[in-house]
């Protein structure tokens, strides 16, 4: 996968709509909701909180929906041809339970100096 495609800009927008529908409505509330006299000072931070999370998800959804197009477009069949798939499993087995590949397995009572 050399390049993500494009997504489709209208599906954005239509998936968008209902979040931009519930951002609106909380500004609206955050400022019928401060007090007479407060309205700014009582508003500002609660309305930064909803457009902070709103860019968020918007750009979180643009993202996902620009590498879903390109996955939904990729073929696992292409490129997988002879030379590569020959060459899966060949790699070196995992040692397990602490082994050092150069030396032996420490018995289970060797300690690190220092600690106790």
């Amino acid at each position: 996968m050399d390049r993500l495609l494009r997504m489709e800009k209208d599906e954005f927008v239509t998936q968008m709509q209902a979040e931009v529908r519930r951002l609106l409505e909380g500004v609206a509330d955050a400022v019928n909701d401060a007090a007479t006299g407060n309205v700014i000072s009582g508003s500002e931070m609660q309305v930064r909180d909803l457009m902070a999370e709103f860019r968020r998800k918007a750009f979180e959804t643009a993202v996902q929906m620009r590498i879903d197009s390109t996955e939904s477009s990729f073929s696992p069949s292409e490129g997988c041809q002879g030379q590569q798939q020959a060459e899966q499993g060949k790699s070196k087995p995992q040692h397990t339970q602490r082994e050092r590949a150069d030396q032996s397995p420490a018995g289970p009572l060797a300690r690190r100096r220092g600690r106790r």
